[in-house]
């Protein structure tokens, strides 16, 4: 299997099944997609908590600043080492939603003293778009083919390189991302790596479905659910963007 994520890229994602169907007899002890899904619910809940920790701390006239930062690289540390270490995803990935919910609520908070209101828009943006891509997927108005893959999967990793350019070259120079302001161009761009968050919902379904399909090991049910739950924070962000450039306008 093939995908967009570094999670399901690793040979570890990619060859369990092969080596682990020799073992197991037990259904119990392969991954299901209800027991992905339960996982993800988890996941969840541990990042709201996460998040409420910072956003209370924000509104109650302290400085969030450190637990946010502190919150987000940690969170990349564990994403990476989950990365090669995929059986490790079962304690890593709810770390990973703690240190991810400190990281969002501290955000979130930013984005709500300036523009109130704008958190559950986001919220409500980002849950409404999963709906609805679960419901194609599950329907099967849209089928995850190798081509539809690779077009997202090439999206996605233009969209990362060129983010990470603009950071690079907007910390060493004076230099004005094309993607920052609210210019109509700003907000195309912004509407456009949506869309590519949410194509990459499909692969995140696909991958878990293709996951149950070949028993994999249980705990790559934690692994599957931290996946999904890297592009719904992804989705969030980038709503809190785009509607951070419409309410400047």
């Amino acid at each position: 299997m093939n995908s967009r994520n570094p999670f399901f890229k690793t040979d570890s994602y990619t060859n369990t099944s092969k080596t682990y169907d020799a073992v197991v007899i037990d259904y119990d002890q392969t991954m299901t997609v209800s027991g992905t899904i339960n996982k993800s619910f988890i996941l969840l809940l541990l990042l709201v908590t996460g998040a409420f920790f910072t956003w209370n701390m924000a509104f109650n006239g302290e400085n969030p600043i450190g637990f946010t930062i502190g919150g987000a690289i940690a969170g990349l540390v564990f994403v990476l080492i989950t990365t090669f270490k995929p059986q490790l995803s079962s304690y890593l990935s709810p770390a990973y939603a703690v240190a991810e919910g400190l990281f969002i609520g501290g955000i979130s908070a930013i984005f709500e003293r300036m523009y109130p209101g704008i958190v559950i828009q986001a919220v409500s943006c980002t849950f409404v778009t999963f709906l609805v891509c679960l419901a194609l997927y599950k329907f099967k108005i849209v089928q995850v083919t190798e081509k539809f893959r690779s077009v997202v999967v090439a999206a996605t990793l233009a969209i990362g390189v060129y983010y990470m350019l603009s950071w690079l070259i907007s910390m060493f120079t004076s230099f004005q991302p094309v993607h920052y302001g609210n210019s109509m161009t700003s907000i195309g761009i912004s509407a456009f790596v949506i869309v590519i968050a949410a194509l990459n919902l499909f692969l995140d379904f696909d991958q878990i479905e293709k996951g149950a399909e070949q028993k994999m090991p249980k705990y790559m049910e934690w692994y599957g659910a931290m996946g999904l739950m890297i592009t719904l924070v992804w989705l969030y962000i980038e709503f809190l963007r785009l509607l951070s450039k419409l309410n400047r306008k």
